[in-house]
This record gives C-alpha cells, structure tokens and sequence, in this order.
C-alpha cells in the first residue's frame, strides 16, 4: 500500500482537531473517524493494492476507534453529559420545545437519561422558548401573523396547544422577561 492506515494516534489527532471545531458526542465522533478511514479505504483502493488487504487494514483501523474514544472521554475532551446540556440550552434559546430538544439529542446519540437530566421539565422554560419562537417568526406579541399558521408551527417544533396558546396571549413585556429569562 502507498501510504499506512490511520493507526490510534492518527485518530486521535484527528478526532482533537475535529473537537477544535465542532461539539460532538461520543456516537458522532465515532462516525466521524469511521468515515475518515472510509476516505482513506477508498483512497488507496484504486491503486496497486490488493483489495482484501485494503479491506483488512480498513477493519483493524475501525476496531481502534472504541480506544480512540475512551481516550477522548478520559481527557475529559468528550462528554456527552456537557454536550447534552450546551445544546439543550441553546436549543431552547432558540425557541424549540422541550420535546424537539430531547428528540435532537437522542439523534445525536446522547442517552434518555442524559438527555432528560440536560432538558429540564420546567414549564416556565418552556413558555419562554415558545416566546422566543413567536419573536423569531414576529408573531403574537411580536408582530402579526396568522395564529393557526403559527399554532400549526409550534406542534411540529412539540410545543402542546397550551403552551402555545399562553405565549401567543402574552403581553410583549412579559414575552420579553420570560425570553432574557433564558440567558441566565
């Protein structure tokens, strides 16, 4: 083969340098160096090298990743707990529900139990996040639009029908406390 497989500590320095940039879980870092030794697999397989030995070395990088992670989680470098709770937050700053946010974790490969611990059931939160939606989309106390559309947009973002409704009667000085409330 022209050049070697990644082998542990090319891995790892990659998977640093891809923490560097981005926030991840356990999971997605997983697949992240899975697809870099797909990139190298393809790579070197086109050239004159036997397949099957492309094809083996391929497999014994992939079986690496597990030890490349543990480290990475050793290091204190990858949490999925400080993941799930970063992103929670934002995704409620951003106006998603409770239930959109868990969903989004869950797809990001976090665990129901971290997931659960890093979104709180707080309805008080959970009326701001649908606050900071209807600012988004200038809608109840931040502008006009039609309520139906925006109720038929808040159920798919998870908001139930109550939520929704309290925000969109809000008053713009209360929509506005419950959504700085968020930033604290």
């Amino acid at each position: 083969m022209a050049s070697k497989p990644p082998d542990e500590s090319k891995l790892y320095e990659a998977a640093l340098n891809h923490l560097a940039r981005y926030a991840a879980t356990e999971m997605s870092m997983g697949q992240v160096l899975s697809r870099k030794i797909d990139r190298w697999g393809r790579l070197y397989a086109g050239e004159d090298t036997d397949p099957e030995a492309v094809a083996m070395a391929v497999r014994q990088a992939k079986a690496v990743i597990p030890k490349v992670i543990a480290k990475l989680r050793a290091a204190n470098v990858l949490n999925d707990m400080a993941f799930a709770a970063s992103r929670g937050k934002r995704l409620t700053r951003e106006g998603k529900s409770r239930r959109f946010a868990l969903a989004h974790l869950a797809a990001k490969g976090v665990s129901a139990a971290a997931a659960l611990a890093a979104v709180a059931d707080d309805p008080e939160r959970e009326l701001a996040a649908a606050c900071a939606f209807l600012r988004r989309k200038r809608a109840g106390p931040f502008g006009e639009a039609s309520e139906l559309k925006i109720l038929a947009a808040m159920a798919r973002l998870g908001f139930s029908q109550e939520v929704a409704r309290r925000a969109l009667r809000l008053e713009l000085d209360e929509a506005e406390v419950l959504i700085k409330s968020l930033h604290e």
